[in-house]
């Protein structure tokens, strides 16, 4: 593991979204959801994709408060451009679990 500096991390702009809308993402490589995140008025509405189909119901995404790095050029994954980079951890099995606050905070909150 390669060492990083307080101010590599400082670079990262790590946000509070909202999950408005989700939709199974059937071109991707691996099972995916294609996400539509609302990060309040300050950055707006962006896209994402995401491997979280074995922990997660599209129904039960929405309305969902997630951690995701919003300062990353968009990539384009398949016939979606991903504008944000969602954050989770990998299980034992190694589907992901998303990271998300465990308190009611704004939308848009940055991690400090």
């Amino acid at each position: 593991m390669s060492e990083a500096t307080f101010d590599d991390f400082m670079k990262l702009d790590i946000r509070v979204g909202e999950i408005i809308r989700a939709e199974a993402f059937p071109e991707a490589r691996k099972p995916a959801y294609k996400l539509w995140i609302n990060f309040g008025a300050e950055i707006g509405e962006k896209k994402s994709s995401a491997q979280i189909t074995v922990h997660y119901d599209i129904t039960d995404l929405i309305g969902k408060r997630v951690m995701a790095v919003v300062n990353f050029p968009p990539r384009q994954i398949g016939p979606v451009k991903s504008e944000v980079l969602v954050l989770g951890v990998s299980d034992a099995g190694g589907a992901i679990v998303l990271m998300v606050p465990d308190a009611d905070v704004p939308l848009g909150g940055r991690l400090h």
